[in-house]
């Protein structure tokens, strides 16, 4: 697989075309937007569910987050059915507030003092449920850099309306893994690929049966050889700088990693034959010479097929989500 060539194609949030999320939906600006496939709607369409992190409405003028006056809140969920992708990605509706006619925070966060906020990480709808790995953030530290009280895993089975905490992954070192988390399935299993807190460290994976995705005692952890009991067994099968992740499995490239890697100021895609590797060290797909403040960098399952990838990503000044094309060769 080659790298051909990537364009930003359009503004997912924020005002203006093609979605003006800050007049529908409250959201002048927010970040990540990773994507998962939610299954049909009630009019029986297909459809994905976009997820985004913190979210401000009227009073952010950026740079980047805040404040907290400006409507923020702590987490939102988008539904979009177009399968023209290559037009931008727009979003049908948010999950809302009616009485305050903007998108509405859906996983709860405890008060401020406790943790600062809750960041979604990863989105799967397994069977009609709907499942989002999230982290506790305690405070942030500097670039790239944060530390979570824990991370765990929510349930929907009302469509997204609302969510409840299941399982945990608890920090009390400030280096246990799993904190930033990224959902990928195959025929058989899930799969949780997981970091610790920040930017600058190896990803590792666990897997567990789609029946038992919310029971933490279910999953087991690649050592290197096998799967363990024990996330603390878990060894490096990502390495290197490893941000926020997006893992697929494409038709023809097989296993695809997206993700941040902050020391090479990019976001690259590696490639594996298998989910636990071995994984390619990584091509850029875009760059902060060409996209300043760049991160995440969530594929889109709709094209995994074949053709271009499509997919998000946010920076930082803009405080807003782009979608962005890449050309394979």
């Amino acid at each position: 697989m080659q790298i051909v060539e990537t364009t930003r194609l359009s503004r997912v949030t924020g005002v203006g075309e093609p979605n003006d999320t800050a007049t529908r939906f409250g959201i002048h600006g927010t970040d990540l937007g990773f994507i998962w496939d939610a299954g049909p709607g009630a009019g029986g369409d297909p459809r994905v569910f976009v997820m985004f992190g913190d979210t401000y409405g009227e009073g952010w003028a950026g740079p980047g987050a805040g404040p907290a006056t400006a409507q923020w809140r702590k987490n939102t969920l988008a539904v979009s059915t177009d399968r023209d992708l290559g037009s931008g990605l727009r979003l049908d509706a948010a999950v809302s507030w009616p009485e305050r006619g903007i998108a509405a925070q859906v996983i709860r966060s405890l008060p401020r003092w406790v943790e600062h906020t809750v960041i979604p990480c990863s989105g799967i709808t397994v069977g009609g449920v709907h499942y989002v790995h999230w982290m506790s953030i305690l405070r942030w530290l500097g670039p790239g850099r944060w530390r979570t009280s824990h991370a765990g895993i929510a349930v929907s089975v009302d469509d997204g309306l609302s969510w409840r905490k299941l399982a945990r992954w608890w920090n009390p070192t400030g280096r246990e893994r799993f904190q930033v988390g990224c959902f990928a399935r195959d025929d058989e299993w899930i799969y949780l690929y997981g970091t610790t807190n920040g930017r600058f460290g190896p990803a590792f994976v666990a897997r567990t049966r789609p029946a038992d995705i919310g029971q933490r005692r279910a999953y087991r952890y690649f050592d290197g050889r096998t799967w363990v009991r024990g996330a603390h067994r878990a060894a490096p099968v990502l390495p290197g700088n490893v941000g926020e992740l997006s893992v697929a499995r494409h038709d023809q490239h097989g296993w695809l990693a997206m993700h941040l890697d902050e020391r090479r100021a990019a976001i690259l895609v590696r490639r594996a034959p298998e989910p636990t590797g071995p994984w390619t060290d990584g091509e850029p797909v875009a760059d902060a010479a060409a996209y300043p403040g760049l991160y995440g960098g969530f594929i889109h399952p709709w094209c995994l097929a074949g053709g271009p990838l499509y997919w998000t990503m946010s920076q930082w000044d803009d405080y807003d989500v782009f979608w962005m094309r890449t050309e394979l060769g």
